[in-house]
């Protein structure tokens, strides 16, 4: 096998590609054949040793593979040799080869491609926890979600939609504006300066949203507490600026808005039933066609650190994709 390993906490650039002999899945592990990897702004964070999760070194990143399993351990129920799957890990996606935790691997629909398969784990299930399980957004409201043409931010735009919100969202460029409005979007406002605040309040009519999907952080955080409806939820998904923000708790207070946190990996150890119960929701919807990845770009495994930097500069829309 071959796969992209991580010697020392460095940059993407910095890694290496390397032959390996191929994993033998162990009890409750699965094999799986890699025909691609969905890649993620938090690979990058674990290979420079900055996650919350910092693997034993060396180690492969890659949080979400799909292919064909080639081998199960012992223990395994549920898919067996030749089945089309995709698994969502910690670590260890780029590879040609991958070992899977059973408990990881779900089987693809029929009509679903491996791109999708691996660009439609991560960023669907966490719109899906953020906006269903933790905001309650409910039809007829409106929801904001901030970098709408990224991977969980399209995510969120179609599943708002397909949940009977108005959804409104906020991008960096007029391609990726245009880009949201594709996908669902009512209208789109650029958030590269603070106009859009009164933007949001126009479109609200004064009101504000009513639940703001942000997994930008930074000023972006700061900002949406102007335009958060009264008794609004302001959901923190992430800090893709690199900045960490604060909040003056008299805000919380005067509009009585609630501050909500999405940790979806958490959810496995604390409440691993609604993670079947939202992918199978989550299926219904690709099945009409109400949620579609979109892969904006492909590249072969050798190419992850350039995968990587279009991630980092903001260059990419939805997901890319490696292929091995």
């Amino acid at each position: 096998m071959r796969a992209m390993i991580v010697e020392d906490w460095c940059e993407p650039k910095d890694m290496r590609l390397v032959e390996l002999p191929d994993p033998e899945p162990g009890k409750g592990q699965v094999a799986i054949d890699v025909k691609a990897v969905g890649c993620n702004f938090f690979d990058i964070l674990i290979a420079q040793g900055k996650y919350q999760v910092r693997p034993p070194r060396p180690f492969s990143p890659g949080g979400e593979v799909a292919g064909i399993v080639r081998a199960v351990g012992p223990d395994v129920t549920g898919v067996r040799v030749g089945d089309r799957v995709f698994a969502m890990l910690g670590w260890g996606g780029y590879a040609s080869v991958a070992l899977a935790p059973a408990a990881t691997v779900v089987r693809m629909p029929d009509a679903m491609s491996f791109e999708h398969g691996a660009a439609f784990g991560v960023v669907y299930q966490t719109s899906y926890f953020g906006l269903v399980y933790r905001a309650a957004l409910q039809a007829g409201e409106t929801l904001l979600v901030h970098a709408a043409a990224g991977g969980v931010g399209l995510a969120a735009v179609q599943i708002g939609k397909a949940l009977g919100a108005r959804v409104l969202a906020t991008a960096g460029s007029a391609a990726k504006l245009a880009i949201a409005r594709q996908h669902g979007a009512d209208d789109a406002f650029d958030y590269s300066t603070p106009e859009w605040v009164e933007a949001v309040k126009g479109a609200t009519g004064g009101r504000g949203a009513d639940v703001i999907y942000d997994p930008v952080g930074g000023e972006i955080f700061d900002l949406s507490t102007k335009c958060v409806a009264f008794g609004g939820r302001l959901l923190v998904v992430g800090f893709a600026s690199g900045v960490i923000p604060t909040i003056q708790v008299n805000r919380v207070l005067l509009k009585n808005i609630s501050i909500v946190g999405l940790h979806w990996g958490a959810y496995r150890q604390h409440d691993p039933d609604k993670i079947p119960q939202a992918m199978q929701a989550l299926f219904d919807l690709y099945a009409r066609g109400a949620v579609t990845p979109v892969v904006s770009s492909t590249y072969p495994l050798a190419d992850a650190a350039l995968a990587l930097d279009e991630i980092a500069s903001r260059r990419s829309v939805g997901k890319v994709v490696l292929v091995p």
